[in-house]
C-alpha cells in the first residue's frame, strides 16, 4: 500500500494510454461535476453521478460513494457504478478493517494499492491490505488481480471529520498513479461541499419547522386567550342592566372574537409562517357571524387569495363591522338577507358587504365624520389598510365597497 508520502509514479508506456488525452478528458469531466454540483440540490442524483464520472474517467471498472455511519463504525454504499444496484444502501465493511478505504478514512490520506490479488491481501508494493471476497463486486472477485484508489471525503467544519471515502477499483493495466489519486481527490473535494451545503439545508429546514411549530403554537394560545376573553365579555353582556352597555360588550367580545379566528387560521394553515387564505377566513368568519344571527341569511363567496396576518386583522374586523351594523340596522321590521363577497383584481382586492334593507340615511357619507364607534373603527382600520370605502346606491337597501391594494 502505498499513501501520498510514497507514491509510484505511472509508467505512461505500461498503462498502454496516451497521457494527455486521458488527462484532458479527466479535467473535463472534473468541470462538468464541479457545475452539477453547484447546481444541483439533490445529493444522492450528486453522489451517483460522481461514481459514474470517476470510474469513466479513471477507466475504472466500478467506483463507489462510501458514507461513514458512525453508529455501526461501518461503511454503507451510497452511490456506485459497475457494481449490482442493489447494494446501494447496503453496509459494505466496517471501518476498522484493512481495507484500502478503511485505511484512508482513518489516516485521512489517499490511498494506491495496485495488483491486489482478491482475498489474499498481497499486492504488487508488498502492501497486506485485506479484502473479502463476499465484500467484492463480481467483477472483481474474478480477477487475477486488481487495483484501488481512495481518497476520504473530508468535511470543512471545526471537526474536520471525514463524511466518508470514494474509491475505484480496476482490473487492467499497472494501476492507478498520483495524478488519477488527484482526480478522485478533486471530485471528494466537490463531494465534501456539497454534502455540507446538503446537512446545512437540513438544519436549516429543522430551524425553519422548529420555528413554525412555535408560531403555530403562540398562535394556538393567543386564540385560546381571545376567545376566553370573548367569552367572558358576552357573559358580562347578559348580566348588563343597560341595553347600550350589553351592545357594547356583544360587539367589543364579536371584535375580539374575529381576531381570534384569524390566529385560528395561523395555528391550524397550511401556508408559510404568518399567512391566511383569506377566502376561506372570510367564509368561516361569516359562518360565526349566522351563528349570532340566525334570523338573517348570511352568506359569503370569495376568491381565494393568501395574505398576511397583518392584512387579514383588519379586514376581517371591517366585515364584522358592516355585517353586524346590516344585521342591527337594515331590517328594523324583521330579518333579510346580508352578503359578503370578495373578488381578487389585479390592483388589489375589491370586498363587498350588501343588505336588502332600507338602505342608508340620506346624506350619509362615509368620508364625513361619523359619530358612531363602528364606523369611527372602520375608518381607522381602512387607513391601517390604506383602502379605500365606498357605497353604492343602486337598489334596495346599501351595499358598501372596500378597495384594498395589494403590493
Amino acid at each position: 500500500m502505498a499513501s501520498d508520502g510514497s507514491i509510484r509514479e505511472a509508467q505512461e508506456a505500461g498503462n498502454g494510454r496516451a497521457e494527455l488525452p486521458y488527462r484532458l478528458r479527466q479535467q473535463a469531466l472534473m468541470g462538468a461535476f464541479a457545475r452539477m454540483a453547484l447546481q444541483t440540490r439533490d445529493l444522492d442524483a450528486l453522489l451517483h453521478r460522481a461514481s459514474e464520472l470517476c470510474a469513466e474517467g479513471l477507466g475504472a471498472a466500478c467506483c463507489q460513494v462510501l458514507e461513514y455511519r458512525a453508529r455501526d463504525h461501518a461503511f454503507v454504499i451510497r452511490a456506485c457504478t459497475g457494481l449490482e444496484p442493489d447494494r446501494v444502501g447496503t453496509e459494505m465493511t466496517a471501518a476498522d478493517e484493512a481495507t484500502p478505504a478503511a485505511y484512508a478514512f482513518r489516516t485521512g490520506a489517499g490511498v494506491l494499492a495496485n495488483g491486489l490479488r482478491p482475498g489474499t491481501g498481497a499486492a504488487r508494493d508488498g502492501a497486506r491490505l485485506h479484502r473479502p471476497d463476499a465484500q467484492l463486486p463480481q467483477v472483481l472477485a474474478a480477477a487475477d488481480r486488481c487495483h484501488a484508489v481512495n481518497v476520504p471525503i473530508a468535511l470543512g467544519d471545526e471537526s474536520r471529520r471525514a463524511y466518508g471515502v470514494i474509491e475505484a477499483w480496476g482490473t487492467e493495466g499497472q494501476g492507478f498513479d498520483r495524478s488519477d489519486q488527484e482526480f478522485l481527490a478533486g471530485f471528494a473535494g466537490l463531494i465534501g461541499i456539497a454534502v455540507e451545503r446538503h446537512q446545512g439545508d437540513a438544519r436549516l429546514r429543522d430551524a425553519l419547522d422548529h420555528q413554525v411549530q412555535l408560531t403555530r403554537e403562540m398562535s394556538h394560545r393567543v386564540k385560546n386567550s381571545l376567545g376566553v376573553v370573548a367569552g367572558l365579555l358576552r357573559l358580562q353582556a347578559r348580566d348588563a342592566h343597560s341595553d347600550e352597555v350589553r351592545h357594547a360588550l356583544e360587539d367589543a367580545g364579536a371584535r375580539i372574537a374575529t381576531v381570534a379566528e384569524v390566529h385560528d387560521h395561523l395555528w391550524r394553515g397550511i401556508h408559510q409562517v404568518g399567512m391566511v387564505d383569506l377566502a376561506d377566513f372570510l367564509r368561516e368568519l361569516v359562518a360565526k357571524l349566522q351563528e349570532e344571527a340566525p334570523g338573517h341569511a348570511l352568506a359569503c363567496e370569495a376568491d381565494p387569495k393568501v395574505i398576511s396576518a397583518d392584512q387579514a386583522i383588519p379586514i376581517g374586523l371591517v366585515v364584522n363591522e358592516l355585517v353586524t351594523n346590516a344585521v342591527k340596522h337594515a331590517y328594523p321590521q324583521g330579518t333579510g338577507p346580508v352578503r359578503v363577497s370578495l373578488a381578487v383584481r389585479a390592483d388589489g382586492l375589491r370586498l363587498r358587504v350588501r343588505d336588502d334593507g332600507v338602505g342608508l340615511p340620506p346624506g350619509f357619507e362615509v368620508s364625513t365624520r361619523q359619530r358612531s364607534l363602528g364606523l369611527k373603527i372602520i375608518g381607522s382600520l381602512i387607513r391601517q389598510l390604506d383602502g379605500s370605502l365606498s357605497t353604492v346606491a343602486d337598489g334596495p337597501g346599501a351595499e358598501f365597497v372596500l378597495d384594498i391594494p395589494l403590493a
